[in-house]
């Protein structure tokens, strides 16, 4: 897999949706000082993950890969907690409702990058570089705050490590107690429908711990009752980034990137012949490629061969981003052709990218119904196919945010303007990504098409 490759070989292929960086040697001082810090997280943690994604292949486990569009470095301790919260009651509604292992992803602790259809911006009649992610240059729209900042690699690192230790100190250390289960029900969830029905769902959980405890079992004695497992994720898109992180593992002296436990290819950069393929080919973490709606049987044949040739179970994760329109016409060839080349990949679907559109006031939307389609489309092409349907990914926040329209509490296009928060893509915000999680879980546990609400 790794003939004639290195963290650096990428720089002989075409990179795209890289800054300019206005100083090449400030970038160069940079990415040696990113070489030098410890790394965000270790080969085991990634091999560990790769395994839980085997089960998912198996089709004995399903993935919750979610998370904020773009991470802000001014995220609070409280954001964070919360965005966790919301992946945690995701994932309890998924494996009880469902009855169904999870694996759980976040886009977390380093998705602060973001590709941009266009590398310009224009305000009047001010055009400007796009705003990119904070670790490239600020949303603000003045010159000095549009400039790419090489120093913000730095930054972002840092944020990285900080929004780590406090993850890792939630899962670990009490938060995610099942006996919590009924805490994390905040009001802004507990109001809603959706809440209503995680509340009902949380009494059930309490009862039986109860029972448990009775008999002998609780989180002392089992720490499954008491800790998660949370994965990180996040595109690979800064190739200086990614370099400067990458470790060769003095296990077993494979190349692992030790920004995150795994790693995905965007679809504006899953060229096999552009740089970021060559990347990802070396490295071995868990990987994720994004497809589009004009994705070829050739192209995803030639992504598998590409990014996992020696076809190891849980390696690839191929998410789909269709749009609800286009995915019916679109996914069932890509199917076939996976599953009759015996390629063992992880179908995920991404429900949110495919399926943005302007409204009526001039904010880039999703609709839930439009979301919900599609993973409902994604279950159907796979049960004509005879293939797993391993997951899905979704854009959230734990802040109640209104960016994305309909959900139980039917937001329409006035109700954008009272919390439209992101950087960049709009969210999901808690009561809606509970309620995906319940419509989820309806598709895994008996395949019924649950009722659309437009």
């Amino acid at each position: 897999m790794n003939n004639n490759w290195n963290p650096g070989s990428w720089r002989k292929f075409p990179a795209k949706h890289q800054p300019d960086w206005p100083d090449d040697a400030e970038l160069e001082q940079v990415q040696k000082t990113l070489a030098d810090q410890p790394p965000l997280v270790f080969a085991g943690e990634a091999r560990n993950l790769t395994s839980q994604l085997a089960r998912v292949v198996e089709g004995n486990a399903i993935l919750l890969q979610a998370g904020d569009c773009a991470e802000s470095f001014d995220s609070s301790t409280d954001s964070i907690r919360d965005k966790l919260r919301v992946i945690l009651q995701m994932a309890i509604v998924l494996t009880y409702s469902g009855g169904t292992p999870l694996v759980k992803v976040g886009r977390i602790a380093g998705q602060f990058a973001k590709p941009r259809s266009n590398p310009t911006e224009t305000q009047g009649e001010t055009e400007l570089p796009s705003f990119l992610g904070q670790i490239v240059n600020d949303v603000g729209f003045t010159v000095d705050e549009r400039r790419p900042d090489p120093q913000r690699l730095l930054t972002a690192y840092h944020r990285a490590a900080s929004t780590l230790n406090l993850l890792r100190a939630l899962t670990r250390g009490g938060y995610a107690d099942l006996n919590q289960v009924s805490s994390w029900n905040r009001d802004f969830v507990a109001s809603s429908p959706a809440g209503e029905r995680y509340a009902q769902m949380a009494d059930e959980i309490d009862r039986a711990l109860r029972f448990m405890a009775a008999c002998g079992l609780d989180s002392n004695t089992v720490p499954a009752l008491h800790e998660v497992d949370l994965f990180t994720s996040h595109e690979a898109l800064l190739l200086n980034y990614e370099e400067a992180l990458t470790r060769r593992d003095s296990l077993t002296g494979d190349w692992y990137d030790c920004s995150a436990h795994m790693l995905w290819v965007g679809e504006r950069t899953r060229e096999l012949d552009g740089a970021h393929v060559e990347f990802l080919r070396g490295v071995g973490n868990p990987l994720g490629c994004k497809l589009g709606p004009t994705t070829t049987v050739d192209e995803v044949l030639g992504i598998c061969e590409a990014l996992n040739p020696d076809r190891v179970p849980g390696k690839l994760t191929l998410i789909s981003r269709m749009g609800a329109g286009k995915i019916a016409d679109g996914l069932p060839a890509l199917l076939a052709a996976v599953r009759e080349a015996g390629h063992p990949v992880v179908w995920a679907c991404d429900p949110m990218h495919g399926n943005t559109y302007t409204s009526e006031g001039g904010r880039k939307t999703r609709h839930f119904d439009d979301v919900l389609s599609e993973i409902v489309s994604f279950f159907a092409a796979h049960e004509s196919e005879g293939t797993h349907p391993g997951g899905v990914h979704v854009e959230l926040t734990g802040d109640p945010v209104t960016e994305c329209l309909g959900g139980s509490d039917d937001l329409v296009d006035d109700d954008l303007e009272r919390a439209y928060e992101t950087m960049c893509d709009p969210r999901l915000n808690g009561r809606q990504s509970v309620d995906l999680a319940f419509r989820v879980a309806e598709l895994l546990r008996s395949n019924v098409t649950p009722t659309l609400g437009r």
